[in-house]
């Protein structure tokens, strides 16, 4: 299935670069949201297998705001939370007409951030969410003030925020980067990262990393940098941004050394009904690893709509 390339302009000030499988007119719609380092080119594989098999089926992958072609506002601020579930509402306006529900949010890493915050937001706007690798904000709240396991496996996000991060990130050829894809797993130059996949994402990177980086800069759910840092223990999430009301599937790759086990524990307290399926043998980067499990799962979802 031919993945379609389009640039999405949001009444929210910001474009979205998008890609997208199944006809524009389909009467089922599915988005798909990308993490970092990534973008919307992670899904092809996903959104395209799925509109193969039910061409009722329309999938949308948009780029976020700050990654290749799309919009990335200079200042930190533009990166709150707020503003990225406002994109996301404003595509689906485009995606399913104003104000109407979409079927199927899916999302990995920081996409879950955005994708975990407007299904709380704004439950009515969808109908099943699938959520992968991503870490409830309540859980990644209580992991980060109560687990050293945790705040360890967090400190990636220390060198994330600095000044300085983009550059060196992008250093020899983005050695760092292509780092976080091989050794996250715990394997060494994993079979699908494929000189092709390597090449997606170098393109990726070479446009700019600061937007990206700064979706980490606007986040204060990140470890502290001392015993006696008090910047964790002021944070406060209220019920209305951790309380998802909309049926929720999470999958859980288990050799993530980044999120540890701990962030899946206790979510139908604020996520009642909950269904968390796991793999001991994926990592952070399961939907490359395992995608006919992934797609199974989120064609289970979809049976559920």
């Amino acid at each position: 299935m031919r993945v379609q390339l389009f640039d999405q302009p949001l009444p929210t000030g910001v474009t979205l670069a998008c890609r997208a499988t199944g006809p524009a007119d389909a009467p089922r719609r599915a988005v798909f949201l990308h993490g970092f380092p990534e973008a919307a080119f992670a899904w092809d594989d996903v959104i395209s297998a799925l509109a193969a098999a039910d061409p009722g089926l329309r999938c949308v992958a948009p780029n976020q705001r700050g990654y290749a072609g799309s919009s990335a506002p200079a200042e930190v601020s533009a990166y709150r939370a707020k503003h990225l579930v406002a994109d996301i509402a404003a595509l689906l306006d485009v995606v399913a007409g104003p104000g109407q529900p979409i079927d199927l949010l899916v999302a990995h890493d920081w996409g879950g951030g955005v994708a975990w915050n407007f299904a709380a937001l704004l439950p009515q706007r969808v109908r099943q969410l699938v959520i992968i690798n991503s870490p409830h904000p309540g859980a990644m709240l209580r992991e980060l003030r109560r687990s050293q396991q945790q705040r360890d496996a967090s400190q990636y996000m220390t060198m994330l925020v600095q000044p300085d991060a983009a550059q060196l990130l992008a250093a020899d050829d983005f050695a760092v980067l292509f780092g976080k894809l091989d050794g996250l797993g715990g394997s060494e130059k994993p079979a699908w990262l494929t000189p092709a996949v390597r090449a997606q994402y170098r393109d990726v990177w070479s446009r700019g990393l600061d937007g990206a980086l700064n979706w980490y800069r606007a986040s204060p759910l990140r470890p502290p940098t001392r015993a006696d840092d008090p910047a964790l223990a002021a944070v406060v999430l209220p019920d209305s941004v951790v309380n998802v009301r909309v049926p929720t599937t999470v999958l859980w790759g288990l050799a993530d050394r980044a999120l540890c086990p701990g962030l899946i524990a206790d979510l139908d307290g604020w996520v009642p009904g909950i269904q968390v399926h796991t793999r001991p043998d994926a990592s952070h980067w399961i939907v490359h690893e395992h995608p006919d499990w992934v797609i199974g799962h989120i064609r289970a979802a979809l049976a559920r709509v």
